[in-house]
């Protein structure tokens, strides 16, 4: 006996008749034909090409597209300074920009000369510091040919003569300048007075004889002269 249905056909149990659903998210049918299994034409777009219909991604719409990062303005605000952004937001104009980056690179140009004179200077007093610490062992011995000098015991063309002239020189080149001579006026800055002597005639302080010569090296004075002091009587 075969099943029939209410109208008194028969009905086939092996055979069910496809049922198309709405898309609950689209509002619209399933794309997917149950019949051929084929991808179906979305409706309004019959005349574009078959390639199309092949395409089994869904387009996108409207409320499906995707954010690709923060806004222009927050995205640029961590990478422009103050002044860019108020150029561009025109509180300020780009040549007032321009005249603010040029006191600047003003102010950093006489900041960068203003340093490398000092170290210039520093190294200068540092280089002359070192070598008076040198040849401040070399006085003694230039003293001791200052006394020999006096006493006669330097001949000139002697072997002494010519060891003693060019130790001189070697001081010389080293920028050791001696100072200190009869006849110079008196400085307390560089002299030493050891004695004074009441001289008639004499109007005003003045070195009458050099003990010690004093030295200098550049601008710093090594040792300061020995000197024996006319005064006026």
């Amino acid at each position: 006996m075969s099943d029939q249905n209410p109208n008194g056909q028969g009905e086939d149990p092996e055979r069910e008749e496809p049922v198309v659903r709405p898309d609950p998210i689209k509002g619209t049918e399933r794309r997917i034909d149950p019949e051929t299994g084929k991808v179906r034409q979305p409706a309004g777009q019959d005349g574009q090409e078959g390639g199309d219909a092949g395409n089994d991604a869904p387009d996108l719409a409207h409320e499906e597209l995707v954010d690709v990062g923060p806004a222009d303005g927050e995205g640029l605000g961590s990478f422009l300074s103050d002044e860019d952004l108020d150029v561009l937001s025109g509180q300020s104009t780009a040549d007032q920009l321009a005249a603010e980056r040029l006191a600047d690179l003003q102010r950093v140009t006489a900041e960068y000369a203003n340093y490398r004179k000092r170290t210039e200077s520093n190294r200068e007093i540092e280089r002359e510091r070192a070598v008076g610490d040198t040849v401040k062992s070399l006085l003694p011995v230039l003293d001791d040919l200052d006394r020999a000098e006096k006493h006669g015991d330097l001949e000139e063309g002697s072997a002494f003569s010519t060891i003693a002239a060019k130790l001189r020189t070697t001081a010389e080149r080293l920028g050791l300048t001696p100072y200190g001579e009869k006849g110079d006026p008196f400085d307390p800055q560089i002299h030493e007075a050891i004695f004074q002597q009441p001289t008639p005639g004499v109007t005003v302080d003045t070195v009458a004889d050099v003990v010690e010569t004093g030295y200098k090296l550049g601008s710093t004075t090594v040792r300061v002269a020995k000197v024996v002091v006319a005064v006026p009587a």
